[in-house]
């Protein structure tokens, strides 16, 4: 699968979604000002092993994950992701989203999206005026470019695919990573009249630097109707890559739900 491309037109494009986004957001500040309303939703997780953005990467210890999702419309949303390592109790990675449905239709939709910015920790061993310390380096990445169309078949299922761009600017980094992924969504699948489930499987192609590979992942949610807490286990199998990594590797998380809507007189 040949992906390359110059990263001048890439730093380009996710620099022209940065712009769209920030003024999708100011319109839809506009258009909305008459209603008045801001939608807060958010979740916090505990797990005994975190998985970053793209499932086959993972911290391999306990971590604490935070989701949030800001609205005051039915197009654009900021949905900010932070991720702590417990163990340690330091930040792991800090990423920024900024979406906006370029096509919204009842049943089809089109989101294009940027991580302004996204930001990943690590632990760097450094020694001080001969003292052994532990410094926090952080590694910038952007431009970061999403692209998610998807189609819901009714109102629990639905299908559709994941395109993911990012760049870090940083000398020990991987400069360029793609991640395209072919997924499906079952949200409401019943065990009981209060207890249901949600599953997400996914085939997903990840290119790294000069390396790549093939994989298969899928989140699976057990949950209960007006109940905050829900438990759900996050698995994922290299089906064929070069990329390091363990050919399978699972977790379990617990999740706290919250959300509000505000709204002005």
């Amino acid at each position: 699968m040949n992906l390359s491309k110059s990263t001048t037109s890439v730093q380009k494009i996710g620099w022209l979604l940065a712009v769209l986004c920030l003024t999708q957001f100011a319109y839809s500040q506009s258009t909305d000002s008459t209603k008045h309303v801001l939608n807060f939703t958010g979740t916090a997780s505990v797990t005994n092993n975190g998985f970053s953005f793209i499932p086959s990467f993972s911290l391999g210890k306990p971590a604490a994950i935070f989701n949030f999702n800001i609205n005051g419309g039915k197009r654009f949303s900021f949905e900010p992701e932070f991720r702590f390592d417990l163990e340690g109790a330091r930040p792991w990675s800090f990423i920024f989203i900024w979406r906006y449905k370029l096509i919204n239709a009842e049943r089809f939709k089109l989101t294009i999206g940027t991580h302004l910015p996204a930001l990943n920790f690590r632990t760097v061993p450094v020694i001080k005026n001969g003292v052994a310390l532990d410094l926090i380096q952080t590694q910038r990445f952007f431009p970061v470019i999403e692209l998610a169309p998807y189609y819901a078949l009714n109102k629990s299922i639905s299908i559709g695919a994941f395109y993911l761009y990012g760049h870090s600017p940083e000398v020990d980094a991987t400069k360029n990573t793609h991640f395209v992924s072919l997924r499906s969504n079952f949200s409401n699948v019943k065990f009981s009249e209060q207890l249901y489930m949600r599953f997400n499987p996914q085939v997903f192609y990840l290119k790294s630097g000069d390396k790549d590979g093939f994989y298969a992942a899928t989140n699976v949610t057990l949950a209960k109707k007006n109940f905050p807490l829900s438990l759900s286990t996050m698995m994922n199998k290299a089906l064929k890559t070069e990329i390091a990594g363990k050919d399978f590797n699972w977790n379990l998380s617990l999740a706290y739900t919250f959300g509000s809507s505000y709204t002005r007189p």
